[in-house]
């Protein structure tokens, strides 16, 4: 599987919010610099490269220390937490985690949340639900954003943050509710982030979430190497792609694409600060 082509560029530059530079998928492989420059090319002026593991975000701590285009989402994934058997080994990772939370690019504690679709029994839920409300505290002691990944778990998301008390931004990685969720999150002040899944025709429930979502509270992202937009799934998705989701959201909500791209850079830079 190859990368598809490059879309045609945005006029108004904007961001990818949420990628994985260090996650390998397909035939053909593109060094980070390579990822970089193709996204610039086509109007993706900087991106956030989250951590799911501790090794994955200690490496995107570094690259975004070292890469002007670059800031860092640092996590335990949420299928990652029980990977460790233990509360005492997970709760050393997670110490380590807090750590990389106070280098000045990282600005997100993420992806963090939970996930009913991968994860099962009773022992490993709750080193996840442990871990989530962990990265919650990190968050908020750090005032960053918390970046959630939310599978099949939608009320216990909901239910978690309301009561340890939510970080001042919280975003939804991967949108991936219906309008109830959608409802719940403009009523908190939850910022929605879209990716290509958004162009799938079956996914009338993300493009109905997008149209009814306050335009200061939308985001996108690729989730890249995984969520390649239509007409290209099936091939290894990249922050150059941001275009075709931007494209797709301007149609959904009926607006101009330049104005579109301009609110979600202002609603990025709301989120992690400024790339400067």
């Amino acid at each position: 599987m190859t990368y598809p082509p490059l879309p045609e560029p945005l006029e108004v530059a904007t961001y990818d919010n949420h990628t994985h530079f260090d996650i390998a998928y397909g035939d053909e492989a593109i060094s980070t610099e390579e990822q970089l420059a193709r996204a610039a090319s086509v109007g993706i002026k900087g991106v956030v490269q989250v951590g799911v593991t501790l090794e994955t975000s200690k490496w995107s701590a570094d690259l975004a220390a070292k890469d002007p285009r670059v800031l860092a989402a640092v996590a335990l994934h949420p299928n990652e937490a029980p990977e460790y058997g233990t509360l005492e080994k997970l709760n050393s990772a997670i110490d380590e985690i807090a750590e990389l939370a106070t280098k000045p690019r990282v600005r997100a504690i993420g992806e963090t949340g939970l996930d009913f679709f991968r994860t099962e029994g009773e022992e490993s839920l709750a080193l996840q639900q442990h871990s989530f409300e962990e990265h919650i505290r990190i968050a908020k002691e750090n005032d960053i954003a918390l970046m959630i990944h939310d599978r099949e778990a939608h009320d216990q998301v909901v239910a978690t943050l309301k009561r340890v008390g939510a970080p001042s931004k919280v975003v939804f990685h991967c949108y991936s509710g219906d309008v109830d969720l959608a409802e719940i999150c403009i009523d908190n002040g939850w910022y929605m982030s879209f990716a290509g899944n958004i162009t799938i025709k079956r996914n009338e429930h993300l493009r109905n979430s997008l149209a009814m979502a306050p335009k200061e509270l939308i985001l996108v992202e690729t989730d890249a190497p995984f969520l390649t937009p239509e007409p290209f799934r099936g091939r290894p998705n990249a922050s150059y792609l941001v275009p075709i989701t931007v494209r797709k959201m301007a149609e959904v909500r009926n607006v101009d694409v330049n104005e579109l791209a301009a609110q979600l850079t202002l609603n990025t830079e709301t989120v992690y600060g400024s790339w400067n």
